[in-house]
């Protein structure tokens, strides 16, 4: 099958996602700085929440740059995918209402390595079916970023039920990995 529609479904599908999102944010009522103060939490979870949508909405579409067919497997490890990025709204929301708490904090990140664990599904399913010797899955067949990810979001949601910050710090570090997007694929189909 061709890829089109899984690409447009699934730019769809991100791009409300966001809206979602950007919906959860509240206008103050008030015109001072003070009203702002316990809107803070809220807009720093959704900054966050924006930023991974964005590195898997970027790493999605170079990843389907790369392929060029799919299948139902490659159909299903999508859907997969997206439904765990369509909860990122829902445990934004959570974490930045109750000011970063133990839980909301670890259940972001149960969400956020169900992310990284379902990319790796939909990448090893995209490889499986073009082929070991393919571009693509020649240039996935190192994972270590997303080894290094899975390991630190997992000590993430240890840490953030003593030290939630500490959990939340350690979210921001596996974004900033991943703010360039891949470009073992580039790279390999420059080739």
């Amino acid at each position: 099958m061709g890829k089109s529609r899984l690409e447009a479904f699934s730019d769809g599908v991100i791009a409300i996602i966001i809206t979602i999102m950007v919906l959860e944010l509240k206008v103050p009522h008030g015109t001072s700085w003070e009203t702002l103060g316990p809107l803070l939490p809220i807009f720093l979870s959704y900054v966050l929440s924006f930023i991974y949508v964005g590195i898997y909405w970027n790493n999605h579409h170079h990843l389907l740059h790369a392929a060029s067919k799919v299948d139902g497997r490659v159909m299903w490890a999508n859907l997969h995918l997206l439904f765990w990025l369509s909860l990122i709204p829902f445990v934004t929301g959570w974490m930045g209402e109750n000011h970063y708490a133990s839980l909301p904090v670890t259940m972001y990140g149960v969400v956020l390595l169900m992310c990284a664990i379902a990319y790796m599904v939909l990448a090893c399913a995209l490889s499986a079916l073009h082929g070991k010797q393919s571009p693509l899955a020649e240039a996935m067949g190192r994972q270590g970023k997303e080894v290094y990810s899975i390991v630190l979001y997992l000590l993430a949601i240890v840490a953030s039920a003593w030290y939630p910050w500490l959990g939340v710090g350690l979210y921001a570090l596996v974004a900033v990995l991943w703010f360039i997007p891949d470009r073992r694929i580039a790279r390999r189909l420059e080739h």
